[in-house]
């Protein structure tokens, strides 16, 4: 064989090896608080296999209590049609603080819009803390990332228990904190933090890679009548429920703070991780204000590196709207 031949042999296998990695898909376990923003988020999710190979769904107490996250989540797997994907019930309260809910936001019952039953199938027997600890004391090195999408008690309880867990996450993924946009449960703080600073404060100081999904940007991507029609096209059961739950959710920041549109939070972690190139951000130091007072729960995120720190997430700060709404029309119409 020729000098030439095994030159362009190399290539070619080069190119198929690189084709191989980018197809894989990302080993990935959702920590969720479902919620009505949680639910858009599982569905996008659980519409993607070839990106998103999801490990478990672990749930948390926070924007209405454990039984009804729970409930909730397994409702949303059942909706997708991926009811092999296991739901694991954690925490039930947070770490230290006295425990609140959202329901003046999701309902009492953590979804408006649509009407809720008890899902065929159960829970998966054992706890999800216990079961974070296991499955990332036993991932290979970087392998699993997790997003969280409620308050991260968990991941944070998980860490306390065996530290060295920290070894086989790739990268944690957060929906929370907030910074030039100030906070949506005080004016300082955003629910998931404020629902657990403490956590907050262990999953940042375990040294994981952090990327944070603040209301920075998701006060940025809003509905808007002609994207809830566009949604609404996609004429199959999953948008149907898409539409009719945001319909009823996305009232109560419109009202409250004047905006042409509602947030769909939490989703946006999940079109983080399938199109990052639809977001914007820097590497900032950021640290969590645990101390009672009027700034408990606030993420401080020195944007302009003036406290000389070494950074220790990515803030993501911008975010194209229409192109989010794009993804989840196109996702969405994907299930049935």
């Amino acid at each position: 064989m020729s000098l030439k031949n095994l030159l362009q042999g190399a290539v070619l296998m080069s190119a198929l090896a690189a084709t191989s990695l980018m197809a894989a898909p990302r080993d990935l376990i959702i920590d969720t608080d479902p919620g009505a923003d949680d639910v858009v988020a599982l569905l996008l999710a659980m519409a993607s296999p070839e990106e998103l190979k999801i490990r478990a769904i672990t749930t948390v107490a926070g924007n209405v209590r454990l039984e009804k996250t729970s409930r909730n989540a397994r409702l949303a797997r059942e909706w997708a049609g991926r009811e092999e994907i296991p739901v694991y019930a954690g925490a039930g309260r947070p770490m230290v603080r006295t425990p609140i809910y959202a329901a003046n936001v999701h309902g009492e019952e953590g979804l408006t819009g649509v009407q809720v039953h008890e899902p065929k199938k159960p829970l998966a027997q054992g706890n999800a803390v216990q079961y974070l600890i296991d499955t990332l004391s036993t991932a290979e090195p970087h392998s699993i990332t997790v997003a969280m999408l409620g308050p991260q008690t968990n991941l944070a309880l998980a860490l306390i228990q065996k530290p060295e867990i920290v070894n086989g996450i790739k990268e944690v993924v957060v929906m929370g904190g907030a910074h030039f946009n100030g906070g949506n449960i005080t004016p300082a703080a955003e629910f998931n933090l404020f629902a657990d600073p403490h956590a907050a404060e262990v999953v940042l100081a375990s040294g994981v890679k952090l990327t944070y999904l603040p209301l920075d940007v998701t006060h940025k991507v809003l509905t808007s009548d002609a994207r809830l029609k566009q949604l609404a096209a996609v004429n199959n059961n999953a948008s149907k429920l898409v539409v009719d739950i945001l319909n009823a959710y996305i009232k109560f920041d419109m009202d409250n703070y004047g905006m042409p549109g509602g947030p769909v939070h939490d989703a946006s972690v999940i079109a983080y991780l399938l199109k990052p190139e639809l977001f914007k951000g820097r590497q900032v130091h950021m640290v969590v204000d645990s101390r009672e007072g009027p700034t408990f729960g606030q993420t401080i995120a020195d944007w302009y590196g003036v406290l000389k720190q070494p950074a220790n997430v990515l803030w993501i700060e911008e975010g194209d709207a229409q192109g989010f709404f794009d993804l989840l029309s196109a996702r969405l119409a994907r299930l049935k």
